[in-house]
């Protein structure tokens, strides 16, 4: 060894290169120290856990078990594969009011359809809760409204009900329509009541109002609001649900709260059942009856209207005790549908009153 390989302190620098043997495989251990190595002829250190350690191996063995068990388990959760999450039914956010998309099963949908719906507009949803806030399912609101709802978003945090603070563009996504006035209720619907059931709890004085063939959403809407401004607590249709659509619940501007749908297997029927328990069926024509005026009505009434264009049919008209007519000037043919209801009820008001 040469002199000049020595350090000061008279020991040796050892400088090492990495072969190709040693940079392939780590079975020669540490070349400085000649430990750590992997080769065969070394005595392998798991004899002595395999001999030793019988707990270890009836755990693994407990293990495995397991597993199997939980593989052969019929309750457990299977993912499924990306190609049948696109085959499957998805609902996007446009659609069911959600801003991702999420998996629904179609007969779920269908039940949620049937049994929900969308109500919006501040004074319709502050009406609604005042009225019935366990019907809330989930809400939305725009940051400008929430003072206004302070103790409907302490209500619903109490309650565990979901609701979500957006911006318009998706407070317009979930209620379906961008006229929502800041405020969106996923709401379980009321079931419309059966004639026999409302007959059994209807008051001394009860005034009705029945409407054939008429499904505008704002007329319904405006019809709602004249009922619960005048005391109509009821308003016979063929079908409950066009009472519950949003557009006709904001319309209506709260009193939905105060009117029921009531249902008949036909309309003529409904009719029917109110005659035999003394009620007195008015119908309205634009081109003949009794003037308003001279008309005296009865503590119990139902007022029979019809869409603008047709007017009643000539069997609905049959049904009629009282047939009158609202004067005018004569200069159009006859008035919005909502806007006659609400004469009637204001004249019925008037005289019950007085």
């Amino acid at each position: 060894m040469n002199d000049e390989n020595k350090s000061k302190s008279s020991k040796v620098k050892v400088m090492y290169v990495r072969g190709e043997e040693a940079s392939s495989s780590r079975s020669s251990g540490n070349p400085r120290t000649g430990k750590g190595g992997r080769s065969a002829d070394r005595k392998a250190p798991t004899d002595r856990r395999s001999s030793s350690s019988p707990r270890r191996d009836e755990a693994s063995s407990r293990r495995n078990d397991s597993s199997s068990h939980r593989n052969d388990s019929p309750w457990r959760t299977v993912s499924k594969r990306p190609t049948e999450q696109t085959a499957s039914t998805q609902v996007s956010g446009e659609e069911e009011g959600l801003t991702a998309k999420s998996y629904i099963d179609p007969e779920q949908l269908r039940r949620q359809r049937q049994e929900e719906t969308r109500v919006y507009g501040e004074n319709a949803c502050q009406a609604l809760f005042q009225s019935r806030p366990e019907a809330i399912v989930r809400a939305w609101f725009v940051q400008s409204v929430t003072p206004r709802f302070r103790e409907t978003l302490r209500w619903l945090a109490a309650n565990r009900k979901a609701y979500h603070v957006v911006d318009d563009s998706e407070l317009a996504k979930a209620a379906g329509t961008e006229h929502h006035g800041g405020v969106c209720f996923i709401i379980k619907k009321q079931a419309g009541l059966d004639v026999a059931a409302w007959l059994s709890q209807a008051a001394e004085q009860d005034c009705v109002v029945a409407l054939e063939n008429v499904g505008n959403p704002h007329n319904l809407g405006a019809i709602m609001r004249s009922c619960a401004h005048f005391g109509a607590k009821a308003i016979l249709v063929n079908d409950a649900n066009l009472l519950e659509s949003g557009a006709a619940v904001r319309t209506a501007e709260g009193g939905a709260e105060h009117v029921r749908a009531v249902t008949a297997p036909s309309f003529l029927q409904g009719l029917d059942a109110f005659r035999r328990a003394g009620y007195s069926i008015v119908t309205t024509s634009s081109h003949e009856g009794q003037p308003l005026a001279s008309t005296t009505f009865p503590a119990k009434t139902v007022f029979v209207l019809g869409q603008e264009g047709e007017g009643l049919h000539e069997d609905t008209l049959r049904q009629g005790d009282i047939s009158l007519s609202i004067g005018g000037t004569g200069n159009i043919e006859s008035l919005n549908v909502s806007v006659a209801a609400g004469i009637l009820l204001g004249e019925w008001w008037r005289q019950q009153k007085a």
